[in-house]
């Protein structure tokens, strides 16, 4: 990813990992600035010295604690897309924002011809409008590359049409599964390429899967299936079932089972057999644990916290 989007073009988003270490690796691969889901993401970056420009993209209605980031020598910005969230972002000591538009996904974002009115209020107020940032998460999951680049095109013109009535140098948006799709934007803030999951490895990008989730099989029934430890409070699955490393088949998840089967002609589990789990979505199975378990074939060589999950 460094090599497609070096230096600024990629603003990585620690949302799909939550670890600062992973993000120190990201800033020595050339990328200083960062984006953030959650506030306190953006306390955790800026604690571990990772604060030169971090974007929150996402509204919020209390930015008192950003405006603690600012006084303290971190860069913030947060996305705004009404008078209330530009009211808050001023009250809270926060100096810079960017116009969030919405470009199809249809969740936070102003409508496109509202933008150059929300930017002049947001002026009005003091604040500094860096520019716009919009979104084409309904986009990025397509596994066919001509209707992502269709669909990614469309949006980019509702973008373009808002950023030339705010202006300022940014264009904010994109994901991995557009990385390499969106150059209508200024940078893209991709997140999940670092780890991956299933969904996006369907779609024959060029990053492959880093995380997995060790279980252990703890009740088998002999030709017909197996039970590991690991469920729906260790897994996102919002973007449908797990997969297992070694093949097979998942059933179904419930609260701390996975119900699998092997493939055929492979290994049959037994009891306290290891199988590693691989999540459909990655961002939010990260949030469910503590720390990453940096391995080579079965050796532990380091623990990497999740330090900034939680809110």
């Amino acid at each position: 990813m460094a090599e497609a989007l070096p230096g600024d073009r990629l603003r990585p988003h620690v949302k799909a990992h939550k670890c600062t270490e992973l993000a120190r690796l990201q800033h020595r691969l050339g990328h200083r600035n960062f984006t953030c889901a959650t506030i306190r993401e953006m306390e955790g970056m800026a604690a571990a010295g990772l604060g030169d420009d971090l974007l929150l993209a996402n509204e919020v209605l209390d930015t008192r604690r950003l405006g603690r980031l600012v006084r303290r020598g971190a860069r913030v910005t947060v996305a705004v897309d009404s008078p209330a969230t530009i009211e808050a972002a001023a009250a809270g000591g926060v100096r810079e924002v960017l116009i969030d538009v919405n470009i199809g996904l249809r969740r936070c974002g102003c409508d496109p011809d509202q933008a150059g009115a929300l930017a002049d209020a947001a002026k009005a107020a003091g604040l500094e409008v860096r520019g716009v940032m919009g979104y084409e998460g309904h986009v990025v999951g397509f596994e066919s590359r001509v209707e992502r680049t269709r669909k990614m095109e469309t949006c980019m013109t509702l973008l373009a049409s808002a950023h030339e009535a705010v202006g300022g140098p940014v264009r904010s948006g994109g994901g991995t599964g557009t990385y390499d799709l969106n150059t209508g934007a200024t940078e893209i803030q991709a997140g999940s390429y670092a780890l991956m999951d299933t969904a996006y490895g369907r779609l024959g990008l060029p990053f492959e899967p880093a995380l997995s989730i060790l279980a252990t099989v703890i009740s088998v029934r002999p030709g017909r299936w197996a039970v590991a430890d690991c469920g729906l409070k260790a897994l996102g699955m919002d973007h449908g079932l797990p997969s297992l490393a070694d093949g097979g088949t998942v059933h179904r998840c419930s609260d701390e089972h996975v119900v699998f089967s092997p493939p055929d002609g492979g290994h049959q589990p037994a009891v306290g057999d290891r199988v590693r789990v691989l999540p459909a979505h990655v961002d939010p199975t990260v949030a469910y644990h503590d720390a990453f378990h940096l391995v080579e074939g079965d050796e532990v060589v380091d623990r990497w916290p999740i330090d900034l999950r939680g809110w």
